[in-house]
């Protein structure tokens, strides 16, 4: 790893631990959604979905486990896309045109600043992961030690390969738009369908044919499914749903992610390669 692309690196890992209120409310919003929507939403679900009868020989997982995977999808998202306002910002107070004007590859700049969102970005999975145990979210259940050390790998990877690429989607907007408010309201029109059309919060057997289709395909649906067949398994039922998961499934949600990360990057590269500040 080369000196410049370490420096952009540390820089933004500084930024994020200089400012508390930044670093404490990345730390805190997880914990809230999990602690009041998902808690109450589990509860109402659960509920519901009591009489529904379920396949004999199927495990029963509570709602809060399968809406854990889409609250770790939901954060990534939302850390990821606002992350590249940074560089709207460094725009906007000329210290993108210092950092462009020296011998630092334009390529160093859009790596760095996406490596530290995926340290961000994994550090508030984990910290999901740890507080959603100790209400009542049940991921690793039966897992042996290796079996729980592959599914963190294989969720940290997915995470990791999701965040990159929005962070350079977000940074292709960064770079292009003027002001804050633009930048804003392009990230909110963005991920609105993003989020909804998935399956981060409620199975997507029962949405219409040409939204199942769109979220078959959107990269949201691809991280939640696999982090639900590392965290919770390939065989298991949820609000009277049956999910069978196969290494197809999962191959499938890391090529999908790894190619719109690599289309991502490419369509950052090429705003860069523009940009005259």
């Amino acid at each position: 790893m080369s000196f410049e692309f370490r420096a952009i690196y540390w820089r933004e890992m500084v930024k994020y631990f200089r400012y508390k209120s930044m670093l404490i409310t990345s730390m805190v919003q997880p914990v809230m959604w999990l602690a009041f929507f998902g808690l109450a939403m589990s509860d109402s679900f659960d509920k519901l979905t009591s009489l529904v009868p379920n396949e004999p020989g199927v495990p029963v997982v509570a709602y809060i486990s399968y809406m854990g995977a889409g609250i770790i999808a939901m954060d990534v998202l939302f850390s990821s896309l606002f992350g590249g306002t940074t560089l709207m910002f460094d725009k906007k107070f000329s210290l993108l045109r210092e950092t462009l004007a020296s011998p630092v590859p334009r390529t160093h700049i859009i790596l760095g600043i996406g490596l530290s969102a995926v340290t961000k970005a994994l550090f508030q999975t984990f910290i999901i992961i740890g507080f959603g145990r100790l209400v009542g979210m049940e991921f690793f259940k039966g897992y042996t030690l290796i079996e729980t050390l592959i599914a963190i790998v294989g969720i940290t990877l997915l995470v990791a390969i999701f965040t990159l690429g929005f962070l350079f989607l977000s940074g292709s907007i960064a770079i292009t738009v003027e002001n804050p408010e633009g930048m804003q309201s392009i990230l909110t029109l963005v991920s609105m369908p993003i989020f909804f059309v998935s399956n981060a919060l409620y199975p997507i057997d029962g949405f219409p044919t040409f939204l199942k289709v769109l979220s078959m395909f959107n990269p949201m649906t691809l991280l939640a499914g696999g982090i639900r067949y590392f965290a919770l398994g390939t065989n298991f039922s949820v609000m009277g749903n049956h999910y069978i998961y196969t290494t197809v499934d999962i191959v499938v949600a890391f090529l999908g992610l790894i190619f719109f990360a690599l289309v991502m990057l490419s369509a950052a590269m090429w705003r860069f390669n523009k940009v005259d500040i």
